[in-house]
C-alpha cells in the first residue's frame, strides 16, 4: 500500500490553484470537469502521482465555502529553509498566520500558512 492523494474541497477553483501551484510551487498535474457530476477535481502535488502523495481539489459548482470543521488539522510540506519559504509565500501574496521559529517544546523549526478556503500548511525545516 502507498499514500496516493489528501482531497480538500475548494470553494473557487481557480483561486485555489492559484495558490498552490504560484504561491506554493506545485504543478497541475491534471484536472477533469465532470458536467453531469456537476464537479471538478484537480489534482496538484511536487512530484508526479507515481512517484509520491498529491493534493485532489475537489471544486463542486455552485458551492462556495465549506465549514472545515474541528478534526481537520493541516499538510505538511518539508522547506529548506522555513524562514526564507516564508518571506517568499508572502512576497507572492500567501498568508502567513505563524512566523518561522522553533516550535514549542522542541527545536524543530516551522510556520504555518493558510490556503484560500482557510487550510493550514505547516512549513517543516529540514533538519542540516
Amino acid at each position: 500500500m502507498r499514500m496516493l492523494h489528501t482531497m480538500l474541497r475548494v470553494g473557487d477553483l481557480d483561486r485555489s490553484l492559484a495558490f498552490y501551484t504560484e504561491v506554493l510551487g506545485m504543478r497541475l498535474l491534471r484536472r477533469n470537469d465532470y458536467p453531469e457530476g456537476k464537479f471538478t477535481l484537480a489534482f496538484v502535488g511536487y512530484q508526479d502521482e507515481s512517484e509520491g502523495a498529491v493534493l485532489e481539489l475537489t471544486h463542486n459548482w455552485g458551492v462556495e465555502s465549506y465549514e472545515l470543521g474541528t478534526a481537520y488539522g493541516h499538510i505538511a510540506l518539508e522547506v529548506p529553509d522555513a524562514y526564507a519559504a516564508c518571506v517568499q509565500i508572502k512576497d507572492r501574496g500567501g498568508k502567513v498566520v505563524r512566523e518561522a521559529g522553533p516550535m514549542k517544546h522542541g527545536t524543530t523549526v516551522i510556520a504555518f500558512v493558510e490556503d484560500p478556503d482557510g487550510y493550514k500548511v505547516e512549513l517543516i525545516q529540514a533538519k542540516s
